[in-house]
């Protein structure tokens, strides 16, 4: 069953409902992300295994030997995802207050699809060594950093700085991401079609930060440059 092509003005309209919707339950709940225990707590007696005095025996496991934190704490499936709001979708440079919802909604994605926690995390600044510096600071505390909306040149030079600096994965939502989605796609087309990734001209508009990660991963699985 074939659905009716929508005309321009009618996807427009379409669009605006979501809008809507969104200033209304926004405030409503005033955030989309919360953070709760996920250990039992029956009386005082797990206060006291979960934190002071039985906490200190895993404090001085890790103190050891810092690969514990991964066995002991929520590390491992923890991240953080950082914007200094300079590029947020189509708005551009709004600021990290004016960020955060598009944070929040991201952390929603990676707990809601994927299991993993993840924590939005806005800086106020737009100084690329001054987001190097901090973004560094958060490392003992996050299993890995999604880098999300930060204007171009700049994230480039970010990205390559803290994946060389960091200990943890990092990745940058904006290139990896969707070059990653996008492969994906161009796979899925190329089945229905029945054509091999070499064998076709792939054309794309514009050269900002995803479009250039994109073109580098579909060069890696095998499309001509």
């Amino acid at each position: 069953m074939h659905q009716k092509k929508l005309t321009v003005e009618e996807l427009l309209a379409k669009a605006k409902k979501p809008g809507e919707d969104a200033l209304k339950l926004h405030p409503f709940y005033k955030g989309k992300i919360e953070i709760v225990p996920k250990c039992v707590i029956r009386d005082f007696n797990d206060f006291a295994i979960w934190y002071t005095p039985g906490v200190a025996k895993p404090c001085r496991e890790i103190e050891k030997d810092k690969e514990k934190v991964y066995e002991n704490t929520n590390k491992w499936n923890t991240v953080a995802v950082v914007s200094d709001g300079t590029r947020v979708l189509g708005l551009g440079d709004i600021g990290p207050e004016a960020a955060l919802p598009v944070m929040e909604g991201k952390a929603l994605l990676f707990k809601y699809l994927g299991g993993v926690d993840a924590f939005p995390i806005c800086l106020d600044t737009k100084n690329k060594e001054e987001i190097i510096t901090a973004v560094k600071w958060l490392q003992p505390s996050f299993g890995g950093i999604n880098l999300e909306d930060i204007e171009k040149p700049k994230c480039f030079y970010v990205l390559e700085r803290l994946r060389k600096e960091m200990e943890i994965p990092v990745w940058h939502d904006d290139q990896q991401g969707t070059a990653a989605i996008t492969l994906a796609g161009v796979f899925n087309a190329l089945k229905i079609v029945g054509k091999d990734i070499d064998k076709v001209k792939i054309s794309m508009i514009g050269a900002g930060a995803a479009n250039m990660a994109i073109a580098r991963l579909l060069i890696l699985a095998g499309a001509l440059p």
